[in-house]
């Protein structure tokens, strides 16, 4: 059963259904089991949980009915070059909450807030969009200025995995209003950005500057000029693979002067400040007098998205492990110690520990472990999954995480589940070739742990219409690469660079370290990768499906159809494999249950909850794809038509 747990530090060879590799036997299980996360899976809460039919996409969570930026930024930076069909759709269809009502100087949000051109938002749903942090006194709130960052980066970086012309086409407008909305708080003497209270990305613990008056104003952030910096790294990308040569060098040029803006936030041990008062007071001196807290989240930011050097990088990660209170539960906190310049007291939801002021953020520990892996803290990177799962196996997946991360923020819930807790895993994996898109690139820096000696990663990563599939043997520095057996010579000791030119649609990679020998791929990809590698014969596993429940047998003949007409790669066609696999995964784990393979939960309340979030997943996905199909009726698109009339063919039988 691949539930077993290995111990610390065994070696051996490890099988797992995403992973395979020799050497530390509990990092590879760790990382089988992160990836196991966005798949169905018979022990853990997964992914496709977090669907909605109600606009055919991810939620935030059971109890938070919208899709916020701020909570999806960690999981969904750190997923995307994994996601595939239909997690795609399901992801874009969420982002379109923020794209499609972003603020236009007309449009009329939650509070009947007017939002200037190009602000996106905190969180929206169908018809509903909060411009501000809509949690605090949001009389004085700032729009929400870091949120727009995030969100432009978020979107510019799944359009340049994809680099699907028609929606770079679609998108990129709407990214060049957003830059240009952030461009009108840049303070030219400086090149720092202006954000008010409740401007920055965890919000609302910013609170700006407090004037002598006791009324508040903007204040220099420092995490909005690093978001926005990494935002506009990809968007230059995004208009060059447009062809739209002077537009990146006029964003280029933005970017630099955005940069030497932050050696005034720079404290002289080299890590970041939270903020500068237009009166030069400073917030975010680790032990000063007044305003002497750490800020994680600029500092781990800055680390992830590579807005700062190898040297700048290690100073900060030296700074964050010299604060013991900054992870007391192996997760980071967004600050430490308790905030003294927040507009409320440290009371109630406000207190220390809690909520926004050092209570524990998912979202932000995906990115600080990609900070762990850039600088090689793997055994940090052991820790925080470790950690994750003492709340996963207990289906306790909530945020924020209260008492310093170690409780979770709902306790009355008999299980819980949020987007923001697949931040971890999402890292888990990512973290480990890290890959950085470019307009007509892709560059790996592999951060593979020197316990493992070998890894294989048996889930395809996106690169365009390619499918990448990489392993690595050895340790060390990178000293070859082979390309679908071939030798490769765009390679240096720590990254690879493949071209987007050329690739064929299946990419074997292997990265041979310290002097190793390649070695030949034994994973050959299966039909649905992407959502269950085992799958070699479709007609067979449907088969089996139907046998197991007549349930899956209309999804099934929508999926023979679909392939007979020349869709079996289709979105359409991925959604159904997907219901099918969770109902597959449903029985699953009512068996292994039976054979005591898999321990029940200690409540017997929360063990129903767990057990009926199976057969909920499914009915969700079955009742989307039905909205989609009577959608599909009404397209004017003859191929959508077409589908929805094979749709309602098998329906019918």
């Amino acid at each position: 059963m691949d539930c077993a747990w290995a111990s610390s530090g065994t070696e051996g060879r490890f099988e797992g259904r995403f992973f395979r590799g020799v050497g530390d036997v509990e990092y590879l299980q760790l990382l089988d089991i992160a990836r196991r996360m966005f798949s169905p899976d018979p022990e853990f809460q997964n992914l496709p949980m977090l669907y909605t039919p109600a606009w055919n996409g991810f939620v935030e969570g059971p109890t938070w009915g919208a899709w916020w930026i701020q909570n999806s930024y960690g999981p969904t930076y750190c997923a995307l070059p994994f996601y595939d069909e239909p997690l795609i759709t399901f992801l874009q269809n969420s982002h379109d909450l923020w794209f499609d009502q972003m603020g236009d100087g007309q449009r009329r949000g939650f509070h009947d807030w007017v939002a200037p051109d190009g602000c996106l938002c905190d969180a929206a749903s169908p018809g509903w969009i909060v411009y501000k942090q809509g949690d605090g006194r949001i009389d004085i709130h700032d729009w929400g200025m870091e949120f727009t960052a995030a969100g432009l980066l978020m979107q510019a970086e799944l359009l340049l995995i994809s680099s699907d012309p028609k929606a770079i086409a679609h998108y990129l407008p709407r990214l060049e209003r957003c830059a240009n909305f952030i461009e009108t708080r840049r303070d030219p003497r400086n090149n720092l950005f202006l954000a008010g209270p409740a401007g920055n990305l965890l919000a609302p613990s910013y609170a700006g500057w407090k004037r002598p008056d006791g009324t508040y104003g903007m204040a220099y952030l420092a995490g909005l000029s690093i978001t926005y910096i990494a935002a506009l790294d990809r968007l230059i990308e995004l208009e060059k693979l447009a062809g739209n040569q002077t537009k990146a060098e006029y964003y280029a040029e933005r970017c630099g002067l955005a940069r030497k803006g932050l050696a005034l936030l720079t404290t002289e041990e080299g890590y970041f400040v939270r903020s500068i008062d237009p009166d030069g007071t400073v917030h975010g001196i680790y032990g000063a007098k007044r305003h002497g807290y750490f800020e994680a989240p600029p500092n781990h930011d800055a680390i992830c998205f590579r807005v700062v050097d190898d040297a700048q990088a290690e100073k900060i990660y030296r700074k964050v492990g010299s604060i013991p209170g900054l992870r007391p539960y192996d997760f980071i906190l967004p600050n430490y110690p308790s905030y003294d310049d927040m507009y409320t007291d440290p009371v109630g939801l406000w207190e220390f520990g809690r909520w926004v002021n050092g209570g524990h953020w998912s979202t932000c520990e995906a990115r600080m472990i990609m900070g762990y892996y850039r600088l090689g803290k793997y055994e940090d990177a052991r820790r925080s999954m470790k950690r994750l799962l003492y709340f996963a196996k207990r289906f306790r997946m909530d945020n924020p995480l209260v008492n310093f991360g170690s409780d979770v923020y709902q306790p009355h819930e008999p299980i819980n589940l949020t987007y923001d807790a697949f931040g971890p895993p999402a890292a888990m994996v990512r973290g480990l070739f890290e890959y950085i898109y470019r307009a007509n690139s892709l560059t790996l820096y592999p951060h593979i742990p020197p316990s493992i000696r070998q890894i294989e990663q048996l889930f395809p990563i996106r690169f365009g219409a390619s499918r990448l599939y990489l392993s690595a043997v050895g340790r060390g520095p990178v000293t070859g690469v082979t390309v679908n057996g071939r030798p490769w010579h765009r390679s240096d000791a720590t990254s690879v660079t493949l071209a987007a030119q050329g690739l064929p649609k299946v990419v074997h990679i292997c990265l041979c370290l310290g002097g190793a020998k390649p070695i030949a791929p034994s994973y050959k990809p299966g039909l649905a990768p992407a959502i269950n590698p085992d799958i070699r014969d479709l007609d067979e596993y449907l088969q089996a499906a139907v046998a197991t429940d007549d349930r899956a047998a209309p999804l099934a003949n929508f999926l023979r159809r679909l392939s007979q007409a020349g869709e079996a790669d289709s979105y359409e066609a991925a959604h159904a494999l997907l219901a099918i696999e969770g109902l597959m995964t449903m029985h699953k784990r009512q068996r292994l249950q039976e054979e005591g393979k898999i321990a029940p939960l200690a409540d017997l309340t929360s063990q129903a909850a767990a057990d009926k979030s199976y057969s909920h997943t499914f009915d969700r996905l079955v009742d989307g794809l039905r909205r989609v199909m009577e959608r599909y009726a009404q397209s004017d698109d003859n191929r959508r038509r077409s589908i929805a009339a094979l749709w309602k063919e098998v329906q019918q039988r």
